[in-house]
């Protein structure tokens, strides 16, 4: 809500009354009108960097250490996704099946529980989240997913729950380091129709856990635009409507248009505004004219998009294109780039 409140300030403050010709705070506000603004951002403010899953090209995704990591490289926002458990409990999982981010393949008293599902994606066979209570989630361990990543730590870390993900912020909050968190529902559709509707549990977390009272900034993510109209009836939080490009939008029943869009601002594939050729598109400047923020997803140092360098190059095309938010694997790279523009 802050950034709802800044923006509105900025456009509050235009439209006040002109200071008198000729006097001193006239020629102080003209040559701040003449000053560039240091960022293209909607606000004028430095973008910010979010870390994508945590540290998750360091550690193994969406764990403790990884969104510790995080901060302590300059984050901005750690990003949990959230996905239920039977039990409907949140935990932080980027996807409802299990087998590629933990060892549950490994372990044989979870082996019937292996089944096939109807995804948007079309059938698959694996282990859901759902199927399992949290005690026995609490039993998996952690794996990198990424083949040329670090294995290091594979088999060492707990699976975490959403409460815990917000206990990292809070107690980062205590020893002076804000970092905010940009939460994901994952296929909240999905668990509503199972009777795992995910709004009135994620703000009663949050209320629980006190995030509002201690200045923890937050934003709600999802690719359902059903799912951000249902949050945004029960609870003033900034939203941003995920956005993914073709083909994957036309098999997932997914169409976009910012000109209708509702939400405080959206979550853009990096190819909505990176061009193969190293050009940007103009779409964050038509976002920016509706009033939207735009965060776009993913750099990632270990795999630069087709027609840039590295990370670097992707990064710097973004924050030149006005982009507010960036997710990013490894943040100490996004840090400094964006610090360094």
């Amino acid at each position: 809500m802050k950034y709802v409140v800044a923006i509105a300030a900025i456009m509050l403050a235009a439209c006040s009354a002109a200071p008198v010709a000729g006097s001193e705070e006239a020629l102080t506000s003209s040559a701040a009108e003449q000053a560039p603004a240091a960022y293209g951002t909607l606000s004028g403010d430095k973008p910010i960097i979010i870390a994508h899953r945590g540290a998750s090209g360091l550690f193994p995704e969406h764990t403790i250490p990884g969104y510790e990591a995080a901060i302590d490289q300059g984050a901005d926002f750690i990003e949990p996704d959230l996905v239920m458990t039977k039990d409907g409990v949140l935990i932080a999982r980027h996807d409802a099946y299990l087998s590629a981010t933990t060892d549950v393949a490994d372990r044989p008293e979870f082996a019937d529980r292996k089944v096939k599902r109807e995804t948007p994606m079309g059938e698959m066979e694996d282990w859901w989240a759902d199927d399992f209570t949290l005690a026995e989630i609490k039993t998996l361990k952690a794996r990198q997913q990424f083949p040329s990543r670090t294995k290091e730590h594979d088999g060492k870390l707990d699976i975490v729950t959403f409460d815990e993900v917000m206990d990292v912020a809070l107690a980062a909050a205590k020893e002076g380091r804000t970092v905010g968190l940009h939460i994901e529902a994952k296929w909240p559709g999905y668990y509503s129709s199972v009777g795992l509707d995910m709004v009135d549990p994620m703000i009663e977390a949050m209320k629980a856990k006190g995030l509002e009272e201690a200045d923890i900034p937050v934003f709600i993510q999802s690719f359902e635009p059903e799912f951000l109209a249902a949050f945004a009836a029960k609870s003033d939080l900034p939203t941003i409507q995920n956005m993914v490009g073709p083909p994957y939008n036309k098999m997932l029943g997914l169409e976009y248009n910012i000109d209708e869009m509702t939400t405080t601002g959206v979550g853009a594939e990096k190819s909505f505004i990176l061009n193969a050729d190293g050009t940007t598109t103009d779409f964050i400047e038509k976002a920016h004219a509706k009033g939207l923020l735009v965060h776009v997803y993913t750099v990632r140092d270990d795999a630069p998009m087709a027609g840039y360098e590295n990370a670097q190059a992707e990064l710097t095309a973004l924050i030149k294109a006005g982009a507010d938010g960036i997710w990013v694997d490894y943040p100490e790279t996004g840090v400094a780039v964006r610090d360094a523009n």
